[in-house]
């Protein structure tokens, strides 16, 4: 395989990209990262988890404020300045972008900005972004590579709503910029773009409606867990209508108005905002994958667990394939699809490893939080695998009643004859730092004895876990 310009090029610098590409330099490869963004960091860094969580912060102390009087604090509540919160967090944000752009311009691999689209196997044409520089060297018309990584992430995809565009409404990215606070909004979606900004929104006082299609919100969790979120949510206002059907968007005398059908009754909600967080959609416009007759499945580059794609040397990673769009996930598949692109390249008949998903995590930062790591019920029914469950509530829990945060419980899963832990989901306070504790028993492979037996500090939050842990050992 002589005469190629690299060993192995990486479309997207965004976490999975940077990962990848990393892991190739030191392995030895010729590697290259190109980026077709306007700007360098990838979605997480500059429209996802970074700015999003910023927000949350300001969320979560003006409803400190707003509800001060219940720990016998007086407060008084005065707005959100939006300006304030929205230059706090671009200078975060670029922060997190700069230290990026320093990684991916650090000369152990070659960084090039520029649209890819893939005119052979073997081969991308490059096309110049707007107003932004190519990078070290003049950009190539085109590139060749033994081996490739799409790694181009996800882009927002709005609903066919009739109306929706003309009375326009806020996105994802728009809503992440926006230094408005509207008295009240209308959230489409029950997924976690929703769901945080739905939590966002009631913490500074808006007054937030959600309306999800299917029947429950994160439908992906057991409906025990997904059900308890709702309430939690409901507890703090915010209204939730699931199992509906959208009709239209008209504009109304009290703001913009939503139609929608709900066990075969037609409803409107009004409010002064839409804010449309129905789901995104893999990046692949445009890179010419049809091409090369890459597969794809639901709309993604469809990928094994070898992160191969239909055709064996080019490899994919994170949102762009899925099947669950966090980055943690993107890094452990990017890194995966490297390591397999050096044993593929040496062609000493080395088996390519797998991306293992038994300590999959997922977790929305909303109020009250969720988390959940392993296997759900449903998941290990359909799998075959015989469990036993058990859960512990926080408003039995010493420390979650002196905080006042207690909504929602805990819940392990264990394999009915080795009681190894399999699964376990929060619903409350903290749920995404609680997570972890299992997620470490879990990759030692403990069993609910094993995390029984560990002492843990009184009063503390984590605690929680020995309970559903010592009805299971």
């Amino acid at each position: 395989m002589e005469g190629f310009d690299y060993d192995f090029a990486v479309l997207g610098g965004g976490s999975a990209g940077y990962a990848a590409a990393s892991l190739a330099a030191r392995a030895g490869l010729r590697t290259v990262v190109v980026d077709g963004g306007p700007e360098v960091g990838g979605l997480c860094i500059l429209r996802g988890c970074m700015p999003s969580k910023t927000l949350l912060a300001t969320s979560a102390r003006a409803e400190a404020v707003r509800f001060a009087d219940k720990f016998g604090v007086r407060a008084s509540f005065e707005g959100v300045d939006g300006a304030l919160m929205q230059e706090r967090k671009r200078a975060l944000v670029s922060e997190f972008a700069g230290y990026r752009r320093g990684q991916l311009e650090s000369g152990r691999f070659a960084f090039l900005r520029g649209r890819a689209r893939f005119v052979g196997p073997h081969a991308i044409a490059l096309e110049e972004v707007a107003g932004v520089a190519a990078g070290a060297s003049s950009l190539p018309k085109t590139l060749t590579a033994k081996a490739f990584l799409i790694a181009t992430g996800s882009r927002i995809q709005m609903p066919p709503v009739p109306g929706l565009e003309e009375c326009g409404s806020l996105d994802s990215d728009r809503f992440l910029e926006s230094e408005h606070i509207p008295a009240s909004v209308i959230i489409l979606g029950g997924g976690a773009i929703a769901l945080e900004a739905a939590t966002f929104y009631a913490g500074v006082g808006s007054r937030v409606t959600v309306l999800q299609r299917s029947g429950r919100i994160l439908k992906e969790a057991d409906p025990e867990v997904s059900d308890a979120l709702a309430d939690g949510l409901r507890s703090h206002g915010i209204r939730v209508e699931t199992g509906t059907h959208l009709r239209s968007v008209s504009l109304g005398e009290g703001g913009k108005v939503v139609t929608f059908t709900q066990g075969g009754i037609e409803k409107c909600v009004v409010a002064e905002e839409i804010l449309c967080a129905t789901g995104r959609g893999a990046a692949t416009e445009g890179l010419g994958i049809e091409v090369c007759g890459i597969a794809t499945s639901g709309g993604k580059i469809a990928a094994a667990r070898t992160q191969q794609t239909s055709l064996p040397h080019v490899f994919a990673a994170g949102d762009v394939c899925g099947p669950l769009e966090v980055v943690h996930i993107a890094i452990q598949q990017a890194e995966t699809a490297a390591r397999n692109v050096v044993r593929l390249l040496a062609a000493a008949g080395e088996p390519l490893e797998e991306t293992d998903y038994r300590l999959k995590l997922f977790a929305v930062f909303s109020e009250p939080g969720i988390a959940m790591v392993g296997l759900t019920e449903a998941e290990a029914g359909a799998a075959g695998i015989p469990f036993l469950g058990a859960t512990y509530p926080f408003n039995d829990h010493g420390k979650s009643m002196v905080e006042g945060c207690m909504h929602g419980f805990v819940k392990l899963l264990v394999h009915a004859e080795t009681r190894e832990i399999i699964g376990a989901s929060v619903v409350g306070p903290h749920a995404a730092e609680l997570i972890h504790e299992v997620v470490v028993a879990m990759h030692f492979r403990a069993t609910a004895a094993d995390l029984a037996r560990i002492p843990h500090y009184h009063p503390t939050l984590s605690e929680i876990w020995t309970y559903p842990a010592e009805e299971l050992a």
